[in-house]
């Protein structure tokens, strides 16, 4: 084995003890924004002793500063030399969190361990957000209604939330259940530390019995229902975006109400890198938004826009700090589904209806490109040179 490999082992080994997280005596107020109280923290810190699957590094760490932030307050220590790999990684995860204050790492630390728990086919009742509606609990999502408010949680942190096939089935039948229920606004939101990383590529080396072909035709269905249910959704919606988004999760953003996001938050369409084309009626939306150029910097070229930038540019509507991005954010969707609900619903028809009808050819006529951009050998070769690149790392 090599040093390198000898360096990994050990690292992985030692940051998976971050999950026995030792106890610290220290006062909590009795709730936060989202309800999360001393009991609800403990019941998470057992929750985790409990995880069967290894969740990863990246979230081991994120799980470690969380549990930080939360008892001790912004990171004040000295920082580790740069050959204790171990407690340099810890360091920086901690102090990557910047201000946020210690309520709001408790509400983060108490949903991404509900999130893994969830994910695994437990409970997750310690985050009161996080309960499924009418009985239906999803695989990789978790829906919730609480004070009239829908939220949908991609819900695969240790994935970066990518949107696998059968999620795609998900989410769409998670917004026609949104779309019929009580509620007055639909939220969407990503469990962890990312919004969506977008497809999960992984979607598409799985070539059916049918070949390239079947596979393309069918992704091409799934897809055009996946935009249909957005281009049709009757409520507001709402995007809460908490952390990176990338793909399809940033192009169907010209289709939500709202987006709102954390200041650490970024927007990537990289699709011609992957060999392939805009969807999510991001041809028409995103230069309609934003103008031709600048659309064209992100659907063309690749650009990766910080939250500030897509503030400027019309496709999010407002920006927050890290340190109180939850608490502002829910505070004002709590007070908009205090509004009359025919009211909001009918206004946001009437709205739309000025371009449904446009957003539907446009969604045809992306389908039918990326169908072929699907089976052509440009697009092959990116995917792969992309999984050959990622497998170096």
């Amino acid at each position: 084995m090599t040093f390198a490999a000898q360096i990994s082992l050990i690292f992985t080994r030692r940051l998976w003890r971050l999950s026995s997280v030792p106890t610290v005596s220290f006062h909590f107020t009795k709730t936060s924004m989202m309800g999360v109280t001393q009991e609800d923290f403990e019941k998470a810190k057992s929750k985790l002793s409990s995880l069967k699957k290894d969740p990863g590094n990246d979230v081991k760490l994120k799980i470690y500063a969380l549990f930080k932030q939360a008892t001790h307050g912004p990171c004040d220590t000295p920082k580790p030399g740069m050959l204790d790999f171990i407690n340099k990684a810890k360091w920086d995860s901690w102090k990557s969190l910047g201000s946020i204050t210690q309520e709001s790492a408790r509400q983060e630390y108490c949903d991404l361990i509900g999130s893994l728990v969830a994910a695994e086919g437990g409970s997750a009742a310690q985050a009161p957000a996080q309960s499924a509606t009418n009985g239906r609990t999803y695989d990789s999502l978790l829906v919730s209604t609480q004070d009239d408010i829908t939220t949908i949680t991609l819900n695969r942190p240790a994935k970066k939330n990518a949107i696998t096939t059968q999620m795609y089935e998900e989410i769409i039948e998670a917004l026609q259940q949104a779309a019929q229920d009580s509620s007055v606004v639909t939220v969407f939101t990503g469990a962890g530390d990312f919004y969506c990383s977008g497809n999960d590529l992984s979607n598409f080396t799985k070539i059916p019995e049918g070949g390239l072909e079947q596979m393309a035709k069918a992704g091409g269905e799934l897809l055009r229902k996946y935009v249909r249910a957005f281009i049709d959704f009757p409520k507001p919606l709402v995007a809460v975006v908490n952390g990176p988004a990338v793909g399809i999760s940033v192009t169907v953003m010209g289709m939500f109400d709202l987006v709102y996001a954390t200041e650490s938050a970024t927007f990537h369409t990289p699709f011609s890198q992957l060999g392939q084309s805009p969807e999510g009626c991001s041809s028409y939306t995103f230069p309609r938004i934003m103008g031709n150029s600048k659309a064209n910097e992100m659907l063309l070229f690749n650009k990766k826009l910080t939250a500030f930038q897509a503030c400027q540019l019309g496709l999010v509507t407002e920006v927050f700090p890290d340190s109180s991005f939850h608490t502002e954010v829910w505070s004002r969707l709590k007070n908009y589904a205090k509004l009359p609900p025919n009211s909001l619903a009918l206004s946001k028809q009437l709205i739309r209806s000025m371009e449904k009808e446009r957003l539907h050819a446009v969604n045809d006529a992306e389908v039918e490109r990326l169908t072929e951009r699907w089976t052509s050998e440009e697009c092959f070769n990116a995917v792969m040179s992309f999984f050959q690149a990622k497998s170096k790392l």
